[in-house]
């Protein structure tokens, strides 16, 4: 799902990093001393760099689509002629190897990780903030306000958008997808949430948008939540919402992306709660073990893995899903360190995410079979697929969801044609795309759910 951010925790790892920082040396020469930008030419999915001297054997490095700065350089030489450096804690002994083109004012040259060889021109400045031309700008043509309040002995904090009018009006909340996400779902400059909400309160709906536990000003601790606290946190936004006199009480929905179309049908399918309408963007229809078996084999095959390395990679992956949802977090951990330890190096930077997510979160979501509840949904259902999706994939997840939604008198299900699991227009559909491209969620999706909701829950 997010992804790092903004989907169900995803097998392929590409960059594990660690965080320090370079000394300064004010020797170097300033032809090449200071800040520069590049990509690294992945094929079909550069990767944006930035790059800064701080002295002839010292600098660090910046991966803004996996939002790392300030990583500590090694092996540096910070000269015309030769330019070079390694990236230290990373899989695959990344390093650069390159020459000042002073006659172009670049420094060229290449970047090898793992085997592979990826040309890296540089050009002077810092990175350039990425064009995000959906990027929603005040003044808002109506009301936007921080807001919070308590579960569990803990504050949930967040952001209301209302149209500005005295009449109470309808609201969705929306729900994130999987791991730590801040209120607006931000990824690689992107910040769908804050476009959702923007979109659904000019088209006349409030919304309710929150930080996950332990981000911004929410409390808690994710990691050490299970999908009934998860739950809980959702209610408590409800709560909220039935109790301001602007909003009206009967007509409040729930728009859950990726991880959070697991939790929105849980909640909607409990009677005291009253949802007046579902809408799933890329929410699985699958189990949670079957999406991690999916993107798992699929980050071995795009590392290349021989068939026999594909059969131990299921094989582990079927014993780590066992355990987590047998609760033996402990043996889940041990099993990861293991299996990660008897893989080459190119390979275990695809696996080695795993060794940190042996939590009940996890073993909430390995767990959790949506079957049930989404079966249960007898309000307005809108669910939604990317064609170019590679982590909840529409081939695995629509008919299965039709099936699922087949006795709900109104359930719509559609799969658009070249997008991801974004929503947005995509080539491979790999999140390291994201980060180049320009569109946060395609127009048609955004219309398509405006014009949904406008007919089933008028605004007016």
């Amino acid at each position: 799902m997010r992804h790092r951010r903004g989907a169900l925790p995803v097998a392929v790892v590409w960059l594990l990093v660690s965080m320090l920082v370079g000394c300064a040396d004010p020797s170097v020469d300033e032809r090449v001393g200071g800040q520069w930008h590049g990509a690294i030419e992945v094929p079909g999915a550069p990767m944006l760099v930035g790059v800064e001297f701080t002295g002839r054997h010292s600098g660090v490095i910046d991966f803004p689509v996996r939002q790392a700065s300030g990583l500590a350089l090694s092996d540096v030489v910070a000269e015309p002629d030769q330019v070079k450096f390694g990236i230290p804690d990373m899989p695959g002994d990344p390093r650069f190897a390159g020459h000042l083109d002073e006659s172009a004012g670049t420094i060229v040259g290449d970047f090898n990780q793992s085997g592979q060889s990826f040309g890296l021109t540089l050009s002077r400045n810092p990175v350039p903030p990425p064009a995000r031309p959906q990027e929603p700008q005040p003044p808002y043509p109506y009301i936007s306000e921080d807001v919070s309040y308590s579960n569990g002995g803990f504050t949930i904090a967040g952001t209301l958008t209302r149209p500005d009018t005295a009449d109470p009006v309808p609201a969705v909340v929306l729900v994130t997808g999987s791991g730590p996400q801040d209120r607006n779902e931000e990824i690689s400059g992107h910040r769908p949430f804050l476009l959702l909400a923007d979109t659904l309160t000019r088209a006349g709906y409030a919304v309710l948008r929150t930080d996950d536990r332990g981000v911004g000003g929410t409390g808690g601790n994710l990691n050490q939540a299970t999908y009934a606290d998860l739950a809980a946190d959702i209610e408590a936004g409800l709560g909220y919402l039935r109790g301001r006199p602007e909003i009206d009480p009967a007509r409040i929905g729930l728009l859950g992306h990726s991880e959070g179309g697991f939790l929105a049908p849980m909640v909607a399918a409990r009677p005291e709660n009253d949802i007046a309408f579902v809408v799933l963007m890329a929410g699985p229809a699958i189990t949670g073990t079957e999406i991690v078996l999916d993107q798992g084999t699929r980050g071995f095959t795009m590392a290349g893995a021989t068939p026999e390395q594909l059969d131990a990679n299921r094989a582990f992956l079927m014993d780590w899903t066992g355990a987590l949802r047998a609760g033996q977090l402990t043996k889940a951990a041990r099993l990861a360190e293991t299996y990660n330890r008897s893989l080459p190096d190119d390979l275990r930077a695809v696996s080695e995410s795993l060794t940190s997510q042996n939590t009940p979160y996890m073993a909430a979501l390995v767990s959790y079979d949506p079957a049930p509840a989404v079966a249960a949904l007898r309000m307005p259902v809108l669910a939604f697929f990317g064609s170019k999706d590679v982590q909840v994939v529409a081939d695995q997840n629509a008919d299965p969801m039709r099936t699922l939604l087949a006795g709900n008198p109104d359930a719509t299900v559609r799969v658009f044609d070249g997008l991801n699991h974004m929503m947005q227009p995509a080539d491979s559909g790999l999140s390291i795309e994201y980060e180049w491209i320009e569109t946060t969620i395609d127009p048609v999706v955004l219309d398509t759910v405006t014009g949904w909701l406008g007919e089933r829950v008028p605004a007016g």
